[in-house]
């Protein structure tokens, strides 16, 4: 199939890729914004300390990644078979697990951060800080998990502008307050904290407003017979496959957060300097992930609605069409990075050691668009496809085969070797899963129904 012979695809792509792309981009920036307030501070354990709490907290959240990514795959398949109350349920199902696991780790919060901050290690002040700005952002979980289930929501009914505009309004609040609150009213990492704990509350006020206006009529023929309602909510065959589906993508995402987690504590055990050199790069990774997540995300609602409709042709176009924009993608973060890499620095952090840190280790940064991108593509795909156990497997091999192994092979170049085993890991899930597509899947496709390796 020739790449440029349905162009209604491609801009069906970027119509749905264009605002999340600018939307996921939010995201990042917003980090960046975040560790640029605290690094224009006086020493680095404040950037130190804020980086370790926001691990302790939003690890959590990442951890509940599952819950966008399932809600993301079932409404899109939902809405490609426009099945509506189905798809109202996904969303609704989602919210109760989020809310539920969010009020959990509220109640439990102190043993919760107390043995992270055990794990993490680091200097006393670092320690100090990452404790002061993890009492406040716990209070966040909540909202932050709901949130991932209205997003997901909301992209898997190809609604990608209305997440875009949900994300803008409140990364913009959280940046407002992130500046009144560190340098108008001296809160330092503790204003850090509360603007994000306001921005996620903002999120899920405008989120759940936006869907209950645009969608009231089938949500309230929904609701009107209540015990119907909660008949099909904690229905007991749709409640197995749905926490077995999301089982294998928690098993995914632990495996991804352990890494990340593994680079921000060893950095911390390695000097403060580190620690807040390698916050600033992770953001910088974070840029590159979720502008690369955009085609990812279009892919995701495309290739679900078209499993949904089993229109398998429609189905193998997308994934050809991703693949090409993706890698178009990543050769920009790459020069983007080699071009103007340092001065991305200095805007970030006023402390030299840091800078001067951090310079040698921007080459990562070059490579790290190439090395991932095509891993962030078909995980997207996958999950279209609500292909979970493939996703755990691929994850699995590349963090126990490749990324530990490897970090331990490479221990005495330090923190190089700990981004080169991270570089070569990102690459591992992109093979693996290329692999498993295009020796698994494609041959499935001659069939007008490929099942889910999960059942």
């Amino acid at each position: 199939m020739p790449l440029f012979s349905d162009l209604d695809q491609h801009k069906r792509l970027f119509l749905l890729a264009l605002p999340m792309i600018l939307s996921n981009i939010t995201v990042p920036l917003l980090g960046l914004v975040d560790t640029a307030v605290i690094g224009h501070l006086s020493h680095a354990y404040y950037l130190g300390g804020s980086t370790i709490g926001a691990m302790i907290t939003t690890s959590v959240v990442w951890l509940c990644g599952f819950l966008r990514m399932s809600t993301t795959g079932l409404s899109a398949q939902a809405f490609g078979s426009n099945n509506k109350q189905k798809n109202l349920m996904v969303l609704f199902r989602g919210l109760t697990v989020a809310f539920c696991i969010g009020a959990l780790l509220v109640l439990l919060q102190s043993p919760f951060i107390n043995i992270a901050l055990a794990i993490a290690g680091g200097s006393e002040q670092v320690q100090f800080y990452a404790n002061q700005y993890a009492q406040i952002r716990i209070w966040s979980v909540p909202a932050a998990l709901a949130n991932l289930v209205i997003f997901g929501w909301l992209l898997g009914n190809h609604q990608s502008k209305a997440v875009m505009w949900l994300l803008i309004l409140t990364n913009t609040v959280n940046v407002i307050l992130d500046i009144v609150f560190v340098f108008s009213f001296q809160w330092q990492v503790q204003g850090v904290a509360l603007a994000s704990v306001i921005a996620e509350y903002s999120a899920l006020i405008f989120g759940l407003g936006f869907i209950l206006n645009r969608h009231k009529t089938e949500i309230a023929t929904l609701l009107q017979d209540s015990g119907a309602f909660l008949s099909q909510l904690i229905e007991s065959h749709v409640i197995s496959a749905y926490f077995k589906l999301n089982r294998d993508i928690l098993i995914r995402t632990l495996c991804l957060q352990i890494c990340f987690m593994f680079i921000t504590f060893q950095g911390a055990r390695m000097g403060d300097n580190v620690v807040a050199a390698n916050a600033i790069l992770m953001n910088f990774l974070l840029l590159i992930s979720f502008g690369l997540d955009g085609i990812a995300n279009a892919a995701e609602a495309m290739v679900g609605k078209a499993h949904g409709s089993k229109n398998n042709t429609a189905l193998k176009s997308t994934v050809h069409i991703a693949l090409f924009w993706t890698a178009i993608f990543a050769l920009f973060y790459s020069l983007l990075f080699a071009i103007a890499g340092k001065q991305l620095l200095s805007l970030i952090s006023s402390i030299d050691s840091v800078i001067n840190y951090a310079q040698g280790y921007l080459i990562w940064m070059v490579f790290l668009p190439i090395l991932s991108c095509w891993c962030y593509l078909y995980d997207g795909v996958y999950i279209g496809l609500m292909q979970a156990k493939a996703m755990r497997n691929s994850m699995i091999i590349s963090t126990f085969l490749c990324f530990f192994p490897l970090w331990f092979i490479m221990q005495p170049y330090q923190n190089h070797g700990l981004w080169a085993a991270f570089s070569l890991f990102m690459l591992a899930r992109g093979a693996t899963l290329a692999w498993h597509f295009h020796r698994k899947l494609t041959p499935a496709f001659a069939s007008a129904n490929l099942n889910d390796t999960n059942s």
